[in-house]
């Protein structure tokens, strides 16, 4: 059994710093853009009209219940067919916000239709339109509901961005097969990435703990 070396490993740390930043880049982009889309397909969902209801439900079935890595490739190698081209990690970033919104809808839904009917009727004797009942009234305290699922989501989809390593894009599973195919530790480097999703996926749990009562659902 040879001896591990992780000093040769580490002395490339430039490497895992790269690919642990475009992590990043596209969890911060999926976020944002997949969250929003999850708070518009759960509203239509919960309280749109029929024939949005039934857009949404395909949407969020078929995302759902098809590998994320086929919905990678088709965006990356199918849309090309009909003349849609863009970089590995474009189509990265929109495939995870796609597969963010379907769950994130679902998620988001539950927390809407567990709001109490007095107080929507509440927010209606005030004389409050639908825009402000939605915006005050009923999404704070739904976010509020659902906040843990929200952020065991938007980890999943940090982890699940390794995928994208599948069509080179340069995230951190993708710099560390490079690295493990040049050095040929491929246990340390392994190691290496697993020790930083961890630590990042521990540091956005906490980021969003604090955010969420203080900026998205603060009474």
């Amino acid at each position: 059994m040879s001896n591990l070396d992780f000093a040769s490993v580490l002395a490339n740390w430039q490497v895992f710093v790269d690919g642990a930043a475009i992590t990043v880049l596209m969890t911060v982009i999926a976020t944002i853009f997949g969250l929003v889309l999850g708070i518009a397909c759960g509203w239509s969902r919960a309280q749109g009209p029929l024939w949005l209801r039934i857009i949404v439900s395909c949407y969020v079935e078929l995302t759902r219940n098809t590998p994320y890595i086929i919905q990678l490739f088709f965006i990356f190698f199918g849309l090309p067919a009909i003349g849609i081209r863009m970089s590995a990690l474009n189509a990265s970033i929109i495939s995870l916000i796609i597969n963010l919104g379907a769950y994130a809808c679902e998620i988001v839904r539950s927390g809407i239709q567990s709001t109490p009917k007095g107080q929507v009727e509440a927010a209606q004797s005030l004389a409050l339109n639908n825009w402000q009942i939605f915006t005050r009234v009923v999404l704070p305290p739904a976010l509020s509901r659902v906040w843990d699922a929200i952020i065991g989501q938007v980890i999943i989809i940090m982890l699940g961005s390794a995928v994208c390593s599948q069509i080179s894009t340069a995230e951190l599973s993708f710099q560390a097969n490079l690295l493990a195919s040049q050095n040929f530790h491929n246990f340390e480097s392994y190691i290496v990435a697993t020790v930083i999703y961890l630590f990042l996926a521990v540091v956005v749990r906490q980021i969003f703990r604090w955010i969420g009562p203080r900026f998205i659902f603060a009474r």
